[in-house]
């Protein structure tokens, strides 16, 4: 089983979201770790950047990640989609913390 690698605020992000969201997302989080995809997901950057998708009666939520090699699962922002658009702050989060991730 892959290990979860948890950047910047990623955990404590979906710790604060509704019990369905989390338990979702937490699934799909099993599901990479060995080795499947997430029952919805889509590419979101280059760079093998991924996001899980989750729709509930309280909002849309999403999880960034990418898979490093073929032992890490590496989470990198969960956050609560307010638009049909992801939001430009939380793309250039995203994208500051794969490069502090590659450079560190």
């Amino acid at each position: 089983m892959k290990k979860v690698r948890w950047l910047g605020s990623s955990r404590e992000d979906l710790i604060s979201f509704p019990k369905s969201a989390r338990a979702d997302i937490g699934y799909g989080i099993d599901r990479l770790q060995r080795g499947l995809k997430p029952l919805d997901w889509k590419p979101l950057l280059p760079g093998s950047i991924f996001e899980m998708r989750v729709r509930d009666r309280f909002g849309i939520y999403r999880a960034a990640y990418m898979m490093k090699i073929a032992d890490e699962v590496i989470i990198i922002h969960c956050f609560r989609k307010k638009t049909q658009k992801t939001a430009k702050k939380d793309l250039d989060l995203i994208q500051q913390r794969v490069k502090e991730f590659k450079n560190g």
